[in-house]
Protein backbone atom coordinates (compact mmCIF):
# COMPACT_ATOMS: atom_id res chain seq x y z
CA UNK A 1 0.00 0.00 0.00
CA UNK A 2 1.50 3.57 -1.03
CA UNK A 3 0.30 6.67 0.25
CA UNK A 4 -1.38 9.45 -2.20
CA UNK A 5 -2.54 12.86 -2.31
CA UNK A 6 -5.28 13.70 -5.09
CA UNK A 7 -6.60 17.31 -5.53
CA UNK A 8 -10.25 17.84 -6.83
CA UNK A 9 -11.28 20.77 -8.38
CA UNK A 10 -14.75 21.76 -10.84
CA UNK A 11 -16.54 24.92 -12.10
CA UNK A 12 -18.88 23.56 -14.04
CA UNK A 13 -22.66 22.08 -12.98
CA UNK A 14 -22.74 22.42 -9.31
CA UNK A 15 -19.49 22.56 -8.50
CA UNK A 16 -19.50 21.90 -4.61
CA UNK A 17 -21.89 18.79 -5.36
CA UNK A 18 -18.97 17.53 -8.50
CA UNK A 19 -16.12 17.65 -6.25
CA UNK A 20 -18.04 15.89 -3.37
CA UNK A 21 -19.41 13.35 -5.42
CA UNK A 22 -16.17 12.73 -6.71
CA UNK A 23 -14.91 11.86 -3.18
CA UNK A 24 -17.44 9.93 -2.69
CA UNK A 25 -16.30 7.54 -5.75
CA UNK A 26 -13.02 7.36 -4.96
CA UNK A 27 -13.48 6.00 -1.72
CA UNK A 28 -15.65 3.44 -3.02
CA UNK A 29 -12.99 2.25 -5.31
CA UNK A 30 -11.35 -1.47 -4.81
CA UNK A 31 -7.84 -0.53 -4.17
CA UNK A 32 -8.30 2.69 -2.61
CA UNK A 33 -8.63 3.53 1.18
CA UNK A 34 -9.85 7.23 1.85
CA UNK A 35 -7.86 8.22 4.35
CA UNK A 36 -8.48 12.12 4.90
CA UNK A 37 -10.66 15.07 2.81
CA UNK A 38 -9.94 18.42 3.46
CA UNK A 39 -12.80 20.77 3.68
CA UNK A 40 -13.82 22.39 0.30
CA UNK A 41 -12.03 25.41 -0.97
CA UNK A 42 -13.76 28.19 -3.26
CA UNK A 43 -11.05 29.38 -5.88
CA UNK A 44 -10.21 32.21 -8.50
CA UNK A 45 -9.25 30.92 -12.03
CA UNK A 46 -5.73 30.53 -12.91
CA UNK A 47 -4.67 30.97 -16.68
CA UNK A 48 -8.28 31.45 -18.00
CA UNK A 49 -10.09 34.08 -16.31
CA UNK A 50 -13.11 34.74 -18.18
CA UNK A 51 -14.90 31.31 -16.05
CA UNK A 52 -16.80 30.45 -12.96
CA UNK A 53 -14.68 30.35 -9.62
CA UNK A 54 -13.75 26.56 -8.76
CA UNK A 55 -14.01 24.60 -5.53
CA UNK A 56 -11.34 22.47 -4.44
CA UNK A 57 -10.52 20.05 -1.89
CA UNK A 58 -7.25 17.43 -1.37
CA UNK A 59 -7.64 13.79 -0.57
CA UNK A 60 -5.58 11.70 1.11
CA UNK A 61 -5.70 7.90 -0.05
CA UNK A 62 -3.83 4.40 1.14
CA UNK A 63 -3.69 2.64 -2.39
CA UNK A 64 -2.64 -0.56 -3.59
CA UNK A 65 -2.38 0.20 -7.14
CA UNK A 66 0.52 1.49 -8.75
CA UNK A 67 1.26 5.46 -9.40
CA UNK A 68 0.32 5.23 -13.34
CA UNK A 69 -2.68 2.83 -12.74
CA UNK A 70 -3.77 5.20 -10.24
CA UNK A 71 -3.54 8.47 -12.88
CA UNK A 72 -5.01 6.41 -15.22
CA UNK A 73 -8.24 5.79 -12.84
CA UNK A 74 -8.55 9.54 -11.93
CA UNK A 75 -8.71 9.94 -15.95
CA UNK A 76 -11.55 7.62 -16.50
CA UNK A 77 -13.30 8.76 -13.46
CA UNK A 78 -13.17 12.64 -15.28
CA UNK A 79 -14.35 11.07 -17.80
CA UNK A 80 -17.11 9.75 -16.43
CA UNK A 81 -17.96 12.94 -15.03
CA UNK A 82 -18.07 14.51 -18.90
CA UNK A 83 -14.90 16.42 -18.57
CA UNK A 84 -13.62 18.13 -21.85
CA UNK A 85 -10.38 19.28 -22.19
CA UNK A 86 -10.98 22.08 -25.33
CA UNK A 87 -8.22 24.35 -24.24
CA UNK A 88 -5.27 24.60 -21.26
CA UNK A 89 -7.46 26.02 -18.02
CA UNK A 90 -10.61 25.54 -19.64
CA UNK A 91 -13.28 25.26 -17.02
CA UNK A 92 -14.43 21.36 -16.30
CA UNK A 93 -16.57 19.05 -14.75
CA UNK A 94 -14.06 17.74 -13.11
CA UNK A 95 -10.35 17.87 -12.47
CA UNK A 96 -8.10 15.36 -10.61
CA UNK A 97 -4.56 15.70 -10.34
CA UNK A 98 -2.14 12.91 -8.62
CA UNK A 99 -0.21 15.44 -6.38
CA UNK A 100 1.59 12.75 -4.69
CA UNK A 101 2.54 8.95 -4.53
CA UNK A 102 4.00 7.75 -1.74
CA UNK A 103 7.32 10.33 -2.52
CA UNK A 104 7.83 8.76 -5.88
CA UNK A 105 9.81 10.69 -8.27
CA UNK A 106 8.77 10.37 -12.02
CA UNK A 107 8.64 12.32 -15.61
CA UNK A 108 6.34 10.21 -17.98
CA UNK A 109 3.99 11.50 -20.89
CA UNK A 110 1.17 10.11 -18.55
CA UNK A 111 2.62 11.47 -15.55
CA UNK A 112 5.23 14.05 -13.13
CA UNK A 113 5.33 13.25 -9.70
CA UNK A 114 5.09 15.04 -7.62
CA UNK A 115 3.23 17.31 -8.94
CA UNK A 116 5.42 19.83 -10.57
CA UNK A 117 3.52 23.10 -9.41
CA UNK A 118 1.36 21.79 -6.62
CA UNK A 119 3.62 24.22 -4.30
CA UNK A 120 2.58 27.20 -7.03
CA UNK A 121 -0.84 26.89 -5.93
CA UNK A 122 -2.83 28.25 -3.08
CA UNK A 123 -5.99 26.28 -4.05
CA UNK A 124 -3.91 23.19 -3.34
CA UNK A 125 -1.62 24.14 -0.79
CA UNK A 126 -4.43 25.27 1.74
CA UNK A 127 -6.24 22.07 1.68
CA UNK A 128 -3.03 20.27 1.71
CA UNK A 129 -2.24 22.08 4.87
CA UNK A 130 -5.48 21.03 6.82
CA UNK A 131 -5.13 17.38 6.03
CA UNK A 132 -1.19 16.77 5.79
CA UNK A 133 0.03 19.94 7.77
CA UNK A 134 3.89 18.07 7.71
CA UNK A 135 3.88 17.74 4.20
CA UNK A 136 7.15 18.30 2.54
CA UNK A 137 6.98 20.62 -0.45
CA UNK A 138 9.60 22.43 -2.61
CA UNK A 139 12.64 23.58 -1.47
CA UNK A 140 12.17 21.83 1.84
CA UNK A 141 9.71 23.49 3.42
CA UNK A 142 5.80 21.82 5.01
CA UNK A 143 2.25 22.41 3.57
CA UNK A 144 1.52 24.67 6.41
CA UNK A 145 5.20 26.91 5.83
CA UNK A 146 4.16 27.44 2.48
CA UNK A 147 0.47 28.16 3.50
CA UNK A 148 1.53 30.58 5.87
CA UNK A 149 4.28 32.19 3.53
CA UNK A 150 1.75 32.39 0.50
CA UNK A 151 -0.92 35.08 -0.55
CA UNK A 152 -3.95 33.50 -0.86
CA UNK A 153 -6.60 36.03 -0.73
CA UNK A 154 -8.14 34.56 -3.67
CA UNK A 155 -8.66 31.27 -2.09
CA UNK A 156 -11.20 31.04 0.70
CA UNK A 157 -12.87 28.07 2.73
CA UNK A 158 -16.45 27.26 2.50
CA UNK A 159 -18.15 27.58 6.06
CA UNK A 160 -19.57 23.66 5.55
CA UNK A 161 -17.27 21.40 8.02
CA UNK A 162 -14.88 18.79 6.39
CA UNK A 163 -16.40 16.05 4.27
CA UNK A 164 -17.46 13.05 6.31
CA UNK A 165 -16.61 10.15 4.13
Amino acid sequence: MALALIALGSNLQQPEQQVSKAIQVLAATPGLNLLQASSLYATAPVGYDNQPDFINAVIQVDTELPAPALMQLLLAIEQTFGRERPFPNAPRILDLDLLDYAGLQMATELLTLPHPRMHERAFVILPLAEIVPDFILAQGQTAVEWATAYPHADVRKLDAQKLDH
